[in-house]
């Protein structure tokens, strides 16, 4: 057999496969980080292997500009072109130049997953998903990068992957001229400027640009939190906020501002904070025009143009435009005194007026 000089990837001469095409030798030969999606096991010719790792796609498409590496994807992609799309969903506007697409499609709507997995009996609409899938039990990850010796499951993981190291953002927005090195993130970003909605909780009328973040809103409903800290039993609903959290037992601020050197657990508050040198406030009242530099505030504020009072005491009905302001009128019910002054013990029932009694002391 050939050997790949640029990746010493073991390439099969045709004297080492039988007369139907199949493979005589049995034991598995080192793939290419280019080629493992079992191109191996089929009769990959040594120019077509070196096309690839150079990713030289020479066969284009007079139509719409698609390259490939092989004359036979050239023709097989033209037929897509020429080939009416015959076989329609009866349920969407969808239709496929192929039955077999359209049984795959089909499946999106009575939500069919045939293919299970034996591990831990999560469902695939296909058996490609199943495949990869099956790699999260296994740990097994084929795709090398081989300029980090990263590891992925998927060979589209690496590709993305790839672009990190190349600075490659193939992917523009044809509204702002921002770029990506991912398609999906484009769909992404091109949500904000739609204001594209389309994943909606089922149980409020909440509705989210990105299906992960639907994920995190719905364990609200479910009250599921499962990010716990092993040092005070404290769960979470992001990852994020659990880091977040982590840093408050060892006092780690690693976000520091250049101005005044205050220190932050979160970069997100750091960016406030730098709003507090610059006097930035872009959040702005469309009804009076006073400006915030948070956006809750600006909420809150406009709750006052509309005389909303959302937070409403159960013991007296007394209703309030911020949860902060119900929380500290519900301690004059239970008479709690939780903020103390250090100097002479004397407590109060809200942290602002135990501020202006420390005043009393400083001026002593």
């Amino acid at each position: 057999m050939d050997q790949c000089e640029e990746c010493l990837v073991e390439i099969y001469t045709p004297s080492q496969y039988s007369e139907t095409g199949e493979k005589v030798l049995t034991s598995k030969t080192k793939n290419c980080f280019f080629t493992y999606d079992k191109s191996l096991t089929r009769k990959p010719s040594y120019s077509k292997h070196l096309s690839l790792l150079s990713n030289e796609k020479e066969f284009k498409c007079s139509l719409c500009n698609k390259s490939f590496t092989e004359k036979g994807s050239l023709n097989e992609h033209l037929i897509l072109h020429n080939i009416e799309k015959a076989f329609k969903c009866f349920v969407c506007i969808k239709s496929f130049t192929r039955k077999t697409d359209l049984n795959i499609h089909l499946r999106s709507h009575s939500n069919e997953k045939p293919f299970k997995c034996a591990l831990c009996n999560k469902s695939f609409t296909l058996k490609c998903s199943l495949n990869v899938h099956l790699r999260l039990h296994s740990n097994e990850k084929p795709f090398k990068c081989v300029f980090c010796n990263k590891l992925f499951t998927q060979k589209g993981h690496l590709n993305n992957h790839l672009r990190l190291h190349s600075n490659e953002t193939p992917f523009i927005c044809s509204i702002c001229s921002k770029s990506f090195t991912q398609r999906c993130n484009l769909y992404k970003h091109i949500r904000l400027h739609s204001n594209e909605k389309p994943f909606k909780c089922n149980f409020c009328i909440k509705s989210f640009t990105l299906k992960s973040i639907l994920n995190i809103h719905l364990r609200s409903h479910n009250e599921e939190k499962p990010f716990k800290c092993i040092i005070c039993n404290k769960s979470f609903t992001q990852k994020g906020h659990f880091n977040v959290h982590i840093r408050s037992h060892n006092n780690q601020k690693p976000f520091n501002c250049a101005v005044c050197n205050q220190s932050f657990s979160r970069n997100f508050n750091l960016n406030i904070h730098l709003r507090s040198h610059s006097n930035e406030k872009p959040f702005k009242c469309a009804l009076c025009n006073k400006s915030f530099t948070l956006k809750c505030s600006l909420n809150v504020h406009l709750r006052l143009h509309k005389n909303e009072k959302p937070f409403k005491c159960v013991l007296c009905n007394k209703a309030f435009t911020q949860k902060g302001h119900l929380n500290n009128h519900l301690r004059s019910h239970s008479n709690e005194k939780p903020f103390k002054c250090s100097v002479c013990s004397k407590s109060f029932t809200r942290k602002w007026n135990l501020s202006i009694h420390l005043r009393l002391h400083s001026n002593d």
